[in-house]
């Protein structure tokens, strides 16, 4: 195995990926550069092979299974994965790089050549099959393609054009703009108008009458618009309720703009309905401990003059992304992991045909840093947790490959 390791340095890697009709040739991978023992496993000859069974047989098979097809919640397959990308994975549980002690456990008394050749076992071993949905003749069926929720959410909002304004920017004094806001405190303000914690009868029928879903397509399509001040005027004084409002910019931000897609921007609101309810946050219509004690020393001219400041002020656009569809998310993840989730990077793990459920675990794990991957964090953390689901069940569907990595000495 030393001999072969060497080797590595003065060879190519090819790829051949097997399919379920005869064999296809991938593109050559490029040799990586020195990097220890990184390639061992990918080099291994059958009696290695052999040898790694049994030690999966001693301190693998109660969770992974003797065929690498896990039947444990959240707990992954392994027949045909990349035997490199496995080689590192048990390093790095061995080495405490990896936060969950059931595997710390099973590896730590293991040598680097029995990691080495189990990894090696788990990768020769035939795929799992994918996740079947539906289907007469035993083929994986796509799943049908969700409605886009910002459309959704615009036709769900279509009743509200009537007071707010087609686009959400309101052109009727007493009447708020509905852009400018994030999806986060749209739905908290809807639901409060639902449960009575907000005031107002038509807005307590209306919310009382739209879905979870519905009411969070219509957040996004208005966080989506393109926010404006509204179209109305505003009385007061706005230099003095620009001297009056500096103690509300550490909540609604600089000139009103938030940072907290949980908090209002104030920026361009109708000035009316912005005094109205700075009023019923001080006198109890609106519950809100934070805002009560913020605008109890406030009187009417104050409130107006900071209504007609922030009235003023130019809106922005929250930072809210469109989401992605499950293909889009997909495209992304096949530039590294393979078409369709099938790694022919004897490093990068094979993603198809995998556990959806350990899928969004490892996806979890990287969005929070209990997993570290410079890369993976910064393609997951923008995810949203149905993505995580809707990504991790796409490739659970997906028809995994076998792959076997060949040498050929340089000529």
């Amino acid at each position: 195995m030393e001999r072969g390791a060497s080797l590595v340095l003065k060879t190519a890697l090819i790829v051949l990926a097997l399919f379920c009709e005869g064999h296809a040739v991938a593109q050559p991978a490029k040799a990586r550069p020195a990097s220890g023992d990184d390639l061992r496993a990918v080099l291994a000859t059958p009696q290695d092979v052999a040898e790694g069974k049994r030690v999966a047989e001693t301190s693998c098979i109660r969770c992974h299974e003797i065929n690498g097809i896990s039947t444990t919640r959240a707990v992954p397959h392994l027949a045909s994965q990349r035997a490199g990308y496995l080689h590192q994975q048990l390093k790095a549980y061995r080495q405490g790089k990896r936060a969950q002690s059931p595997m710390g456990e099973a590896v730590k008394f293991l040598s680097d050549d029995a990691l080495v050749k189990v990894s090696a076992y788990f990768a020769s071993l035939d795929p799992p099959p994918p996740v079947v949905t539906s289907s007469a003749k035993g083929a994986t069926k796509s799943e049908p393609a969700k409605p886009d929720p910002v459309r959704a959410g615009k036709a769900a909002a279509a009743s509200c054009g009537g007071c707010h304004g087609d686009d959400g920017v309101s052109k009727t004094a007493g009447i708020p703009n509905l852009t400018g806001f994030g999806p986060e405190y749209f739905v908290a303000a809807m639901n409060a108008y639902k449960d009575g914690r907000r005031k107002h009868d038509v807005m307590k029928t209306f919310a009382a009458g739209v879905s979870d879903s519905d009411l969070s397509n219509m957040a996004l399509f208005y966080a989506l618009q393109k926010p404006a001040r509204a179209g109305t005027t505003a009385s007061g004084d706005q230099a003095a309720g620009k001297a009056a409002a500096t103690g509300c910019s550490g909540c609604h931000g600089e000139k009103g703009v938030s940072s907290n897609l949980a908090i209002p921007s104030l920026a361009g609101q109708d000035a009316e309905y912005l005094a109205a309810a700075t009023l019923a946050y001080k006198d109890g219509t609106r519950t809100d401990e934070a805002m009560k004690n913020a605008t109890a020393a406030l009187d009417k001219k104050a409130n107006r003059n900071i209504a007609a400041y922030y009235a003023t002020q130019q809106p922005q656009q929250p930072n809210v992304r469109k989401p992605l569809t499950t293909a889009e998310w997909a495209e992304r993840c096949d530039r590294c992991h393979g078409v369709n989730g099938n790694s022919t990077d004897p490093l990068i793990p094979a993603l198809a045909a995998q556990r959806a459920d350990w899928l969004e675990q490892a996806l979890n794990a990287y969005r929070t840093g209990a997993r570290k991957s410079s890369a993976m964090s910064a393609m997951s953390t923008s995810m949203s947790d149905g993505e995580v689901k809707d990504v991790s069940a796409y490739y659970a569907r997906q028809n995994a490959r076998a792959v076997v990595f060949l040498v050929l000495p340089n000529k």
